[in-house]
């Protein structure tokens, strides 16, 4: 089971021969660390992965968390799992050293939880929600208030979440109508309902702290209008003392349970906060606190949200690449059909992974799979550098160049990573679509990615809308500088000379584009085909990625060890660029002009 949840050949090529993380070892923050410290790291991510959380993987799918009218019940697998997790250091694996964490890589992190995503989703999604809510306090939460939270996570005693959406207010966050009163010793009473809250109520640790959007209302009693007047605050389901205590149950009520294809072990709830059940400190309203001032929320919260994209993203990679595992293995074993050079009835069959088509599936999947996880790495790698570059404008530079990318990193996973697993219910044929086999659950799992943190179009008006804008276009800038001296290296070798020239035409195509779009006045005809767009820019940018990988593989072949590893990495990349890379023209040609077709297309006519 182990090698099918995740390639760590991969992982060690991805890491340590393309995105060479050794080299942070010379920056302060990642002193004393070495190779051995990261390797030692990624082996217990592995092992919990195959003996904690894949195991209860199905289970969790077919036995669903519920409400018995007292309490959410979990299936105890999830927070045996868990608690291994909390108790080998991983909640803090990444956290700074002065908030007693590790200090690891955030690439390493990456890559270690990618392992527990791919063995079971549902159990690791409590895990990335509460170190992401644990990020955010640590980033913007004054201390004193804030190191109890972050230290009970740290413990696995207490998890997090983050509440944003309403059921009036998905993705229009301006929308929200939660109040925050302030009340006379500087806390706030809550009163309000959120929905699609994951990890929102159940019994795995003696508390969750939930990270609530809301507006504080003015004198009149009236909401502000806008972003401008969301605060962001500390929400406890416990009350919890200065001394870290854990108190009476806060007035935060659990009102329904969603029912989700996928990520079915993971509990996700409507919660109504303020609606008087319970009454902490003897008065309804649920208690909390401000993160940092008022009116600065969704810009804190964002903190959270750009790395659960990230999280989205990959997790897409992580399933679509376990889904590639398990196809390979199947086409491998299963005996269906002859070469066409004998097709005598009296010989013997062939595994279906020596038929062509077959193979075509194996290497898009391959290609969209490893593609996806190299993309999410390379991001955490640049998260790194934003936090441990010595130079003030290199960690600008590096923090605008992830901006850029991740509305990239959650929608191009998320999407293609399920293509993936789409592809891999087709190798298994009629099989493929039984629960009797894993592919299955791995594609309902995934689909939610793509409407995870933010939908494909929400993801595509976020890229052209605003990032490529940002700064007059600097990150624009200093991606096409990374792109073109990895054409620039490609040019040099032989093999790879032709995927240069793809590549660079492509990027070409993509910076005429976006000065032609960003030149249209009217807003609307402007960005009325963006997820065109970004599906063309994830395209150009994985592309490149795979340019990349393949000149440190041809670095690496270079002696006399060749493996079947460097060979099937190249590939997939000449995949990618015979049969995903043509894609790119047809993405484009909506663009420049604009197709307007969706936008004048009168409602009454759909």
């Amino acid at each position: 089971m182990n090698n099918l949840i995740l390639s760590r050949r991969d992982l060690d090529f991805l890491l340590f021969d393309w995105l060479r993380i050794e080299a942070l070892t010379s920056r302060p923050r990642y002193a004393g660390q070495e190779r051995f410290d990261y390797t030692s790291v990624l082996d217990v991510y592995e092992a919990l992965a195959s003996d904690l959380f894949a195991p209860h993987n199905k289970k969790n799918d077919s036995e669903e968390p519920h409400f018995d009218g007292e309490q959410v019940k979990v299936n105890e697998e999830v927070g045996v799992a868990l608690r291994a997790f909390a108790d080998a250091g991983l909640v803090s694996a990444a956290f700074p050293t002065e908030w007693n964490g590790m200090s690891i890589p955030s690439v390493v992190e990456r890559a270690g939880m990618a392992y527990l995503i791919a063995a079971n989703p549902a159990t690791a999604g409590y895990a990335f929600l509460t170190i992401a809510n644990a990020n955010l306090l640590i980033a913007h939460g004054e201390r004193a208030r804030v190191a109890r939270y972050v230290e009970a996570m740290s413990d696995g005693r207490c998890f997090g979440t983050m509440c944003l959406s309403e059921p009036q207010a998905g993705s229009s966050l301006p929308e929200i109508r939660t109040r925050a009163v302030p009340t006379s010793d500087g806390r706030y009473r809550l009163f309000g309902n959120k929905m699609w809250i994951s990890g929102g109520d159940h019994e795995i640790s003696e508390n969750i702290v939930h990270l609530v959007l809301a507006k504080i209302p003015d004198a009149n009693g009236q909401l502000p209008h806008g972003v401008q007047g969301i605060s962001l605050f500390t929400v406890p389901r416990k009350l919890v003392g200065a001394d870290g205590v854990v108190g009476e149950r806060n007035d935060i009520a659990l009102a329904g349970i969603n029912h989700k294809m996928g990520y079915r072990g993971t509990v996700n709830c409507l919660l109504n906060f303020g609606e008087g059940l319970f009454l902490p400190e003897g008065e309804p309203g649920a208690l909390g606190e401000i993160v940092g001032e008022p009116g600065k929320g969704l810009a804190y919260m964002f903190h959270m949200m750009n790395e659960a994209r990230i999280s989205v993203g990959l997790g897409a990679a992580a399933i679509g690449y376990t889904g590639y595992l398990h196809a390979l293995d199947y086409a491998k074993t299963r005996l269906q059909g002859r070469e066409r050079g004998n097709r005598s009835a009296a010989s013997p069959q062939v595994p279906i992974v020596r038929h062509a088509d077959v193979r075509r599936m194996l290497l898009a999947q391959r290609a969209y799979a490893s593609g996806a996880l190299a993309l999410c790495l390379y991001a955490a790698r640049l998260t790194d550098d934003t936090h441990s570059l010595d130079d003030t404008k290199a960690r600008a530079d590096a923090q605008s160049l992830l901006d850029l990318l991740t509305p990239v990193v959650k929608s191009w996973s998320s999407q293609w990573g399920l293509v993936a697993n789409d592809l891999a219910i087709q190798v298994h044929g009629g099989y493929g679509y039984t629960r009797e086999f894993n592919v299955e659950q791995f594609y309902r799992d995934n689909r939610l990615n793509p409407i995870h943190e933010g939908t494909f179009g929400v993801q595509a008006l976020d890229l052209l809308g605003r990032k490529t804008r940002v700064g007059g276009g600097a990150a624009m800038g200093a991606l096409g500088q990374r792109i073109r001296q990895t054409v620039s290296r490609a040019q040099a070798i032989e093999r790879l000379q032709r995927h240069a020239t793809a590549l660079d035409s492509a990027w070409a195509s993509i910076r005429a584009v976006t000065d032609t779009l960003h030149s249209i006045e009217n807003a609307e005809l402007q960005l009325a085909n963006a997820a065109s767009y970004l599906e063309a820019f994830g395209h150009v940018v994985v592309g490149w990625l795979w340019l990349d990988q393949a000149i440190a593989l041809s670095e690496l072949m270079r002696g006399p060890d060749e493996s079947d590893f460097e060979q099937g990495k190249l590939a997939a990349c000449d995949y990618f660029f015979g049969w995903e890379m043509p894609k790119v023209a047809g993405w484009l040609a909506v663009l420049d002009p604009v197709e307007p077709t969706p936008l004048n297309t009168p409602v009454e006519w759909l």
